[in-house]
């Protein structure tokens, strides 16, 4: 998918894969992740969904990386806060109390903009590429986010039945991308209700947790 695949939805409004809600395997599942109050997330391809609000009311701090620019305007008008906006050679940055954003090319960022951070949250980043894209993009994630623990959110289908996105990212291709820097976990593993799509195809959605393996001495892959 490229940019101008993106930029389109945004503007046509056709942004199915934005939740009204938090997502309930974030709310499940984020006390798995042991951050501190005050800890920084890293939301990449974050869009303006409501899990940003969410973990800022829980007190953390949210770094996203965002392609559409219409989508962080509607996500700080959402938050009722004006962010001071910072313009750099591939990005603008949109700052404010807790929170701040880049509207970038996510393989464009140079990581030396990007603090540092505790923590990953991947809800829709992974499962929104092409699987050639998603080989660049996991690596491209291990060094923005320094090997930092992660919570992963997938879907797992038969690809041939559908179009992405969402796209079909199996177990086997999370320990291939993962596996060399990461103690794997599956949390959960709940069926789609109504299948995926107009054509409703049975997925399962599912959720992982991965601990860089030089903190942890074992976790069992469900």
């Amino acid at each position: 998918m490229d940019s101008a695949f993106w930029h389109d939805k945004w503007q046509a409004n056709q942004i199915g894969f934005h939740r009204s809600c938090v997502h309930p395997f974030l709310a499940q599942h984020l006390q798995r992740l042991q951050l501190n109050r005050g800890a920084r997330i890293l939301l990449p391809l974050c869009g303006k969904t409501k899990d940003i609000q969410w973990l800022m009311q829980l007190g953390y701090n949210v770094v996203g990386i965002e392609l559409s620019e219409l989508a962080i305007i509607q996500l700080f008008t959402e938050l009722e806060t004006v962010p001071t906006r910072t313009h750099g050679p591939c990005w603008t940055r949109f700052d404010a109390p807790n929170i701040l954003i880049f509207v970038a090319n996510f393989f464009d960022l140079p990581a030396t903009e990007i603090p540092a951070i505790d923590a990953i949250y991947d809800r829709a980043a992974l499962v929104a590429l092409s699987s050639a894209m998603r080989i660049r993009y996991t690596r491209r994630l291990l060094e923005l986010g320094s090997n930092r623990e992660q919570l992963l959110i997938t879907f797992d289908y038969v690809q041939d039945r559908r179009q992405g996105p969402p796209f079909a990212v199996p177990k086997s291709e999370i320990q291939q991308h993962y596996e060399s820097h990461y103690t794997l976990a599956l949390l959960a593993d709940d069926n789609v209700p109504g299948g995926l799509g107009s054509n409703q195809v049975l997925a399962r959605e599912q959720a992982w947790l991965l601990l860089p393996r030089h903190s942890v001495s074992s976790v069992s892959l469900q």
